[in-house]
């Protein structure tokens, strides 16, 4: 029988890698990082699923690691974010 990895299934490992992701983007205009520059390389390049990025994401921003947009189309690091991947 086989087991399947499943790293992100703790929603602190997701929130980490998304972090990872996002810190390797190229910010846009006022430090914006477009969320389909996290989202694709954490679903398709990661193999995370839509509900672990959600619980990661939801943690990054409650914790106060990232602020994203009430539309929802892009987030920014906060000034704790940006001293957790220093």
């Amino acid at each position: 029988m086989k087991f399947a990895d499943r790293p992100f299934a703790d929603p602190e490992n997701a929130a980490r890698k998304i972090l990872e992701i996002a810190h390797a983007v190229e910010p846009v205009q006022d430090g914006r990082i477009h969320i389909e520059k996290i989202n694709e390389p954490f679903l398709y390049k990661e193999r995370g699923t839509p509900a672990q990025y959600a619980a990661g994401m939801k943690l990054a921003i409650e914790r106060g690691w990232l602020w994203m947009h009430e539309s929802g189309t892009y987030v920014k690091f906060t000034q704790a974010g940006a001293e957790s991947l220093a």
